[in-house]
């Protein structure tokens, strides 16, 4: 018998803010929420971008002045909601007015003299000697050079693309631990996964009590690795700018590192761990390896995860010259505009509209998944399940990045499972899809037509289908990541979130069967009972996962468990939604911080008690059993 994989616990940040307890979600749909749900999404944002404090029983302001809770984010919601979500790229991540590539000097004068200006900040880190140097201002500098001159120096210009969807402006995830020069995608690591510990309301410590070391997993990476100054990115430059390397930027670089961190310094977990990579469906990927793990009953609990920061000159340069990016010229032909406003680039990303790119954005996403068994037994929250996740490839390609047909078979399988599980009625006529949507124009018509000829295939009439991209940008490999979390608001709030900044669908787009979230779609908490995630990634990595609701997990666990075994679960929840709800107003007043054990409880051979049948660890209740039942009887 096959467990099902149910979620327990889920958090992260993307441009929208938190994850857990559904404020990202909220911000998508901030024009829809009630007052008080308002109140909170305003006051979490606002603390994590340090415009408001909790001290001593009162809010404070940036400045130090006490205000009401109201009088406060009637002074902080502007700022708030301008600096989320896609939008111009602030200078807190670079400066899109001096982006430097480097450029060869020229030679100018008829002695053949090398003569050139530079601004004081482009100048190398070590002058040759052969320099001559002239102030012409406070800023700029003449170079003369008499002989040789091999010296490559940087060329300050504008950014060709000045959108992303970045973190909520002001919020510094390293500033919350000891941080040591992390790249910022494992300080992200570090933020996400302990808030979806947290937002659990179950300690981790609790879970070990019931399961053995080994019955623990980890699976996170990203898809291109860290890439800041503090990874592979000062890795590969340093050296040409004259900078040292440091021992920590290859090992910390690595793809996989978001879960070796998680392991490391917030679990201390000695279970399997991995990261797949598969481009934009790594986060899918991942979720494969936890839900086979969980369905098989090697796991009980598995924490999945994301996490990318891609927002730097050099990726966004990378995935321009690719012709994947929204450049500004572009939106500016597109709307026939001569310049663009702060309105226009958070419009940059347009998933099924006349668009021209996509937009990069950065994100940390993780999910906390049990098996059905063990999450009764704990009283967890179940916020939903994923009962399985469907990977395909393109098979033969002419070009590596164009999307092929591996996707066709992930989204048909995924639909034929909901179909199988739930029946026809709850495919047709409740549910939808979470579109991959990146807003590039091959993809609108690529990922359209995709899912118009499965809709058609199970007579589906009208599909509604979400892309939350718009808002957020695209994030990678843990875009997924993103698309998952977002989805589980709409059991708690009845939305499905529109895209848009798509004001009409292009007339190239797939449609017959379809129906594209332009605006929110509201359909109550209850009238949702699965949502199909959709990935497509470079190189014809394709992933699709159906996400079951919280009421139909509910339904499913009491025909396998009892009604009695659900009573039981009710009553040990409430513990659990206690502690929480109370984390929650915490980290919306700004006074949690997030896990991160360094050197704590490091344990070596010599702790360990080893014999034939187990090894026991300090610190674990549980041991590791070394004679599980032969897979293999039939063969020897």
């Amino acid at each position: 018998m096959s467990q099902l994989p149910v979620i327990v616990g889920f958090g992260g940040i993307n441009p929208a803010g938190r994850a857990s307890s559904h404020h990202a979600y909220r911000r998508l749909i901030i024009d829809r929420l009630d007052a008080d749900s308002r109140r909170k999404t305003l006051l979490s944002l606002a603390t994590l971008m340090k415009l408001a404090s909790f001290e001593d029983g009162n809010y404070l302001t940036a400045a130090g002045e006490r205000l009401p809770l109201e009088g406060l984010l009637e002074q902080v919601a502007r700022q708030v909601l301008d600096n989320t979500l896609v939008r111009r790229i602030h200078p807190n991540w670079f400066d899109v007015h001096a982006v430097m590539f480097n450029r060869p000097a020229e030679v100018e004068g008829p002695d053949g003299t090398l003569r050139f200006t530079l601004r004081r900040r482009q100048m190398p880190h070590q002058i040759p000697d052969n320099w001559e140097i002239r102030e012409l201002s406070a800023n700029q500098l003449e170079i003369s050079v008499a002989g040789p001159c091999d010296v490559i120096f940087p060329d300050i210009k504008d950014a060709l693309v000045q959108s992303a969807g970045m973190l909520p402006t002001g919020f510094a995830p390293g500033e919350l631990y000891q941080s040591r020069n992390h790249p910022r995608n494992l300080q992200m690591t570090v933020y996400a996964a302990s808030d979806a510990l947290y937002s659990s309301g179950i300690p981790f410590e609790t879970v070990l009590e019931r399961v053995r070391p080994d019955q623990v997993g980890v699976y996170a990476s990203n898809s291109i690795g860290q890439l800041d100054d503090f990874g592979f990115g000062g890795l590969t430059k340093f050296p040409a700018l004259g900078k040292r390397t440091t021992s920590k930027q290859m090992p910390l670089g690595y793809a996989q590192m978001p879960a070796d961190f998680v392991n490391a310094y917030i679990l201390g977990n000695v279970g399997v761990t991995g990261g797949s990579l598969g481009a934009c469906a790594t986060f899918l990927y991942n979720l494969r390896n936890a839900v086979n793990d969980i369905r098989s009953g090697l796991r009980k609990v598995v924490l999945v995860g994301g996490s990318d920061a891609p927002v730097t000159p050099e990726v966004i340069e990378g995935f321009r010259s690719m012709g994947a990016l929204a450049e500004d010229k572009d939106l500016r032909a597109l709307d026939g505009l001569a310049e663009l406003g702060d309105d226009d680039y958070r419009r940059a990303c347009r998933p099924f509209g006349e668009n021209c790119g996509f937009t990069i954005g950065e994100s940390s996403q993780f999910v906390m998944l049990m098996s059905d068994d063990l999450a009764l037994e704990l009283g967890a929250q179940i916020f939903g399940a994923v009962p399985d996740v469907f990977v395909n490839a393109d098979g033969h390609k002419k070009s590596i990045s164009a999307p092929g047909i591996g996707n066709y078979l992930c989204l048909g399988k995924a639909a034929g499972l909901v179909r199988s599980m739930l029946g026809d009625n709850a495919l047709r006529h409740r549910s939808f899809v979470q579109a991959h949507g990146t807003s590039t124009p091959q993809n609108r018509v690529t990922e359209s037509h995709v899912i118009n000829e499965i809709a058609r295939a199970f007579d589906i009439p009208s599909w509604p289908v979400a892309a939350i991209k718009a808002q957020l940008g695209h994030s990678q490999g843990t875009a997924a990541g993103d698309q998952l979390t977002i989805s589980l608001g709409t059991w708690q709030y009845g939305y499905i979130p529109g895209i848009l900044n798509t004001r009409e669908v292009a007339g190239d787009v797939h449609q017959s069967n379809l129906r594209f979230a332009l605006d929110h779609i509201e359909v109550g908490s209850d009238q949702i009972d699965a949502v199909l995630l959709n990935s497509k990634g470079f190189g014809g990595n394709n992933a699709s996962a159906p996400l079951l609701s919280p009421q139909i997990t509910e339904q499913l666990l009491t025909r396998r468990h009892g009604a009695e075994a659900m009573k039981a679960w009710r009553t040990r929840q409430a513990g659990v939604i206690e502690r929480a709800a109370a984390y929650d107003d915490d980290n919306s007043n700004g006074l949690t911080r997030p896990i991160y054990r360094y050197d704590y409880s490091v344990l070596e051979g010599s702790d360990l008690q080893i014999s034939a049948d187990e090894i026991r660890l300090p610190g674990y209740p549980q041991a590791v059993k070394l004679s599980d039942d032969n897979p293999y009887k039939d063969m020897c």
